[in-house]
């Protein structure tokens, strides 16, 4: 007697859309991922109300671009987070196996996350770009004079910096499958090894000059500069490289291999 099969030849697939809206939903409808996205939201705020009411009661000269810059500081330590929840959920919480029960495509499972990472980071952008321009028009009726200074360069380079946050956060976690490992190696790598960097630059001088290719939060401020320097964009090609595309490349290498329990 023949074994009975299930034959899902033809099955449509899933449409690559609905997967970007089920990990859309996922990131929100937890209490951890809720509740990190409110943070996000909530410090920023709290950010910019600090530094009008500071600013303003001591006539500092605040401009769009500098409240705009004050919330870029907050979400560049938070995205990281959400980029790493984005991936470690699933494991976490022990639903690996039915996401990829229900799709078993891997790597389309793995570029709606990182597509829902890229849109929620554009959605903070837009979030601190919008609070700052409210809390700069509360500094000018505070002060009686606004300063607008925040151009198409600056809002590019808030940008990038802050998708490569986000995928810094996201290829650790696809590289450890574990949110916290993923979290104390990326604040390790945020607070600690900068500090060690300059401090083997300080102590001997060939590795100074090595410095600037390995370091790769230090090369990001060719972004904003926009610099003309082709070295310091070499640079930071090279670091990024070291500390993004190697590490994503490995994790997403694991993700594809790994057994799901």
């Amino acid at each position: 007697m023949t074994a009975a099969t299930l034959d899902v030849s033809g099955t449509t697939a899933t449409p690559f859309q609905r997967l970007v809206r089920v990990e859309l939903r996922k990131s929100y409808d937890t209490r951890a991922g809720f509740w990190l996205l409110a943070t996000i939201g909530l410090l920023v705020l709290a950010a910019e109300v600090i530094a009008v009411s500071v600013t303003a009661a001591q006539d500092e000269p605040m401009s769009f671009g500098d409240f705009v810059g004050t919330a870029a500081f907050l979400t560049s330590f938070l995205l990281p987070v959400l980029g790493i929840m984005l991936v470690t959920t699933e494991w976490s919480q022990r639903s690996a196996m039915v996401t990829f029960s229900l799709e078993p495509r891997r790597p389309l499972v793995i570029a709606a996350k990182a597509l829902v990472g890229v849109l929620l980071t554009l959605a903070t952008v837009v979030f601190s770009i919008v609070v700052g321009f409210v809390a700069n028009l509360a500094y000018g009726l505070f002060q009686g004079d606004t300063d607008w200074t925040f151009g198409w360069p600056d809002f590019f380079a808030f940008l990038i910096t802050q998708v490569l946050a986000m995928l810094g956060g996201f290829a650790l976690a696809a590289l450890l499958l574990n949110t916290a490992a993923a979290i104390v190696v990326f604040f390790v790598y945020k607070w600690v090894l900068p500090g060690l960097l300059a401090l083997g630059g300080a102590l001997m001088g060939w590795f100074e000059t090595l410095r600037p290719w390995i370091d790769f939060q230090s090369s990001q401020a060719a972004i904003w500069d926009w610099s003309t320097s082709g070295e310091e964009w070499a640079q930071l090609v090279v670091s990024a490289i070291v500390w993004l595309v190697v590490p994503l490349t490995i994790g997403i290498w694991r993700v594809l291999r790994a057994e799901v329990k």
